[in-house]
């Protein structure tokens, strides 16, 4: 190797360890919130983070199979009340392969996007909603049927249009389209 050739790829070398510098530092910076062993970044979407979660496999695998990836990748805003693992694992054995199915895309589609509320709601703002509602707080979600946000103590749950509760667990995991809050229960509309 020639010196000119040697000194380009030092040069291409401390530029590349320059720009990798600059991203590490950018993203220390960052407020992050701890999901599922990993850190979720503020600078990322809702499908970036998600992915990295080991808590979220189960709702990546059924987002991907709905179709809703590149929705969720999208600009939002949203708010995302994201179920886990063990959440999935809760309901009735066999129903998470038989939702994945192609054959069952629609009805899919229809249990996650009652798991999204257009716009970004962070938890002050659902528990303001909560106590202007004496208690309770109806919103939409992208399904079209309302969830019913109430509070018990210091903690904050949501009911779905079957009556069953799930707790938010971790609140507040800002993305660049929107929040995720955690919940330990899957929705049904």
């Amino acid at each position: 190797m020639n010196k000119q050739s040697k000194i380009a790829v030092l040069g291409m070398m401390a530029l590349s360890f320059a720009f990798s510098g600059n991203l590490t530092a950018q993203t220390m910076k960052e407020k992050t919130v701890m999901v599922g062993g990993a850190a979720m970044y503020p600078s990322k979407n809702i499908i970036e983070n998600a992915m990295n979660s080991k808590d979220h496999k189960t709702l990546v695998a059924a987002v991907k199979a709905a179709g809703l990836v590149e929705t969720l990748e999208g600009k939002g805003p949203f708010t995302v009340l994201a179920p886990t693992d063990e959440a999935f694992s809760k309901l009735p054995k066999g129903t998470v392969e038989n939702l994945v199915k192609p054959e069952n895309k629609t009805m899919l589609t229809k249990i996650l996007t009652y798991h999204v509320l257009s716009g970004k709601y962070n938890a002050k703002q659902i528990w303001a909603a909560v106590k202007a509602g004496n208690g309770k707080a109806m919103m939409k979600t992208v399904e079209g049927q309302d969830v019913t946000f109430w509070t018990k103590g210091k903690d904050l749950y949501v009911r779905d249009a079957k009556g069953m509760d799930a707790k938010v667990t971790i609140a507040d995991v800002n993305q660049s389209n929107g929040v995720i809050h955690v919940i330990d229960t899957v929705l049904m509309p």
